[in-house]
């Protein structure tokens, strides 16, 4: 069955991903070696490598791999980098930051899915990960500045505070839209001054409301 789960990850990769134009050779090998398929329900786990989201409870999902390679490289990770994910979920794509990344900073807003996450990556040993329940709209300002931003989440606007917690130079990454289409869009702050940045459109995309005080309402669970 792993060998089978490889075979899958390895095909995924090429004609998913890199076929698409994802050249970063860090996010490729991340995507290549992270088994997605332990973040998904057993009874799910044989379309873990296939090319769409994927429920994984509390009305949540998966987002598909070549959003998630898509995302990612458009983060610019370095192996020095601090970044913060709004929207743990499954834990998936929090592997992928803690592959790539020093240290990562996630925030989920329901307890049931980052207990869950918090398993799956302590199983593969991504110990360089703190998860917390809460609002994401308000950021982690304790650990701030970081290096990089991921809201796996659509909200109507960037949030102003989640830009502030940005280092002059960095980059957030997050899809901004109604509640049933979004574009997915790079932005990079180009000064201290939270009008001074440069928005970079990546493409039309569909996610999952994010909720909260500076989104779609404030509901942590």
């Amino acid at each position: 069955m792993k060998d089978l789960f490889q075979k899958q990850r390895i095909k995924m990769v090429e004609t998913q991903i890199r076929s698409r134009g994802i050249t970063s050779p860090a996010v490729l090998a991340a995507m290549e070696t992270i088994p997605r398929h332990i973040f998904i329900d057993e009874a799910l786990q044989a379309q873990a490598y296939q090319d769409n989201p994927l429920p994984i409870g509390e009305g949540q999902t998966i987002s598909q791999p070549y959003i998630v390679a898509l995302m990612t490289q458009a983060m610019e990770i370095t192996k020095k980098d601090k970044v913060l994910e709004i929207g743990t979920g499954s834990g998936y794509q929090t592997a992928i930051l803690a592959e790539l990344a020093d240290q990562v900073f996630s925030i989920e807003r329901i307890a049931n899915l980052a207990s869950g996450a918090r398993k799956c990556l302590d199983a593969l040993g991504y110990f360089n990960v703190a998860i917390r329940v809460g609002d994401g709209t308000y950021g982690w300002k304790e650990e701030a500045p970081f290096h990089s931003i991921i809201v796996t989440a659509s909200g109507p606007t960037l949030p102003n505070n989640l830009l502030s917690q940005l280092v002059v130079g960095g980059r957030i990454v997050l899809p901004i839209g109604d509640h049933r289409m979004q574009t997915l869009y790079k932005v990079t702050r180009l000064s201290e001054d939270l009008s001074d940045i440069r928005q970079d459109n990546l493409g039309g995309c569909r996610f999952v409301d994010l909720i909260g005080d500076f989104a779609w309402g404030s509901t942590v669970y």
